[in-house]
């Protein structure tokens, strides 16, 4: 079968930072944290530039001296994006994800890198930033979507790809277990009203909405989508530590098992199902975009039922029906696609449609969600 071309649109610029000035920039910095006389230098690798959509990361090494010996040190810099840039989120609230990842490596098994410094006032590269400690292993790519093809998952043995996928659930798991998340993690509470976690989180997703289509037309099927979740909220006052972000792409994995699990920008606390969802959904996402371009996808792997099946293994919690955070999962990705969207608008990678939901890369999928459901019109 001859395989279609992904739109250029899915080819996403990030940033329009003059890399060239990063290196001095950074050893400047790293000056004043390490001892006096260290003297770093820094060489920069690049970004990551086939996973993720949102925060810029930069990868480099440092040397300098200390004690009378050479040091070197591998790191990775999580980098707010500029406003300029087209951001996809409103907020990134850097502290935050950096408290969530040093309090995982403090309570919990779940891998998640070491954080180091960082640098809250954006005087050094013009946004706040913090170091990691780089990780070696392979991440699932997003760009393209590892269920087209050509890479080392979707080539992998079906044992290989459902050891993955058990693992990956093992480590959701551990982040739920982590106890009194609501006061742990009581930073990560949505500030938006409403009397529960998940009626703040649904709060939330609509004014991400909103702050989305400041550039650009509003949707009519994202606004059936929150019509409906806003009419049928779950009764749950539930609130585990969630990822927020939990797919593949956000993993790093060696011997097809986590060793980094990455990425806390959209972190909450809420119901486990809004994890569950996301981590499901995700991949039906990227089956989608195959069948839309005549691919063979992954359609054996990352199976609704063989996830809930291993998540009710490892933890004895009940998981309600997910069908209410399906449709929360579809908002969010169309979403995400249309501030993606409207950034590669702004970037000259892609001209601004007529219709601004061919930018939903679901969309076949969301509609067929919503298809039956009561949804009344916005």
């Amino acid at each position: 079968m001859t395989h279609a071309q992904p739109p250029d649109d899915m080819k996403m610029q990030r940033t329009s930072r003059d890399m060239t000035a990063v290196p001095a920039a950074l050893a400047g910095w790293l000056a004043t944290k390490l001892p006096v006389g260290a003297e770093p230098t820094v060489s920069l690798h690049s970004g990551i530039d086939a996973n993720g959509m949102s925060s810029e990361t930069l990868v480099f090494d440092a040397s300098w001296r200390e004690d009378g010996e050479e040091r070197t040190a591998e790191y990775v810099a999580r980098v707010v994006p500029s406003a300029q840039d087209f951001p996809v989120l409103e907020n990134y609230a850097l502290q935050d994800q950096y408290d969530t990842m040093r309090i995982i490596g403090e309570l919990s098994d779940v891998p998640v890198p070491r954080v180091g410094f960082m640098e809250p006032s954006g005087d050094v590269l013009g946004t706040p930033f913090f170091l990691m400690d780089r990780l070696a292993g392979v991440v699932p790519p997003d760009v393209m979507p590892y269920n087209f093809g050509g890479n080392w998952l979707f080539d992998a043995s079906p044992e290989d790809q459902r050891r993955l996928q058990d693992s990956t659930v093992k480590a959701l798991a551990g982040l739920h277990a982590i106890p009194a998340a609501d006061e742990t993690f009581a930073f990560l509470d949505p500030k938006y009203p409403g009397a529960t976690a998940l009626q703040r989180n649904l709060a939330r997703t609509r004014a991400w909405y909103e702050f989305a289509v400041r550039d650009l037309e509003r949707s009519p099927l994202i606004e059936r989508g929150l019509s409906w979740l806003e009419s049928n909220l779950p009764d749950t006052t539930e609130a585990v530590l969630t990822w927020g972000d939990a797919r593949l792409g956000n993993v790093m994995y060696v011997d097809f098992e986590p060793v980094g699990v990455l990425d806390w920008e959209m972190a909450s606390i809420g119901p486990r199902e809004l994890d569950l969802s996301w981590l499901i959904f995700a991949h039906r996402v990227f089956e989608s975009m195959t069948t839309r371009f005549g691919m063979p996808g992954m359609p054996d792997f990352m199976r609704e039922e063989d996830i809930v099946a291993r998540y009710t293994e490892l933890t004895g919690a009940p998981v309600g029906d997910l069908l209410w955070y399906h449709v929360h999962s579809a908002v969010s990705w169309g979403i995400l696609f249309l501030r993606t969207g409207a950034r590669a608008i702004h970037f000259g990678e892609a001209e601004r449609p007529d219709d601004i939901e061919s930018l939903l890369h679901h969309r076949p999928l969301f509609e067929s969600l919503l298809d039956g459901l009561e949804v009344a019109a916005p």
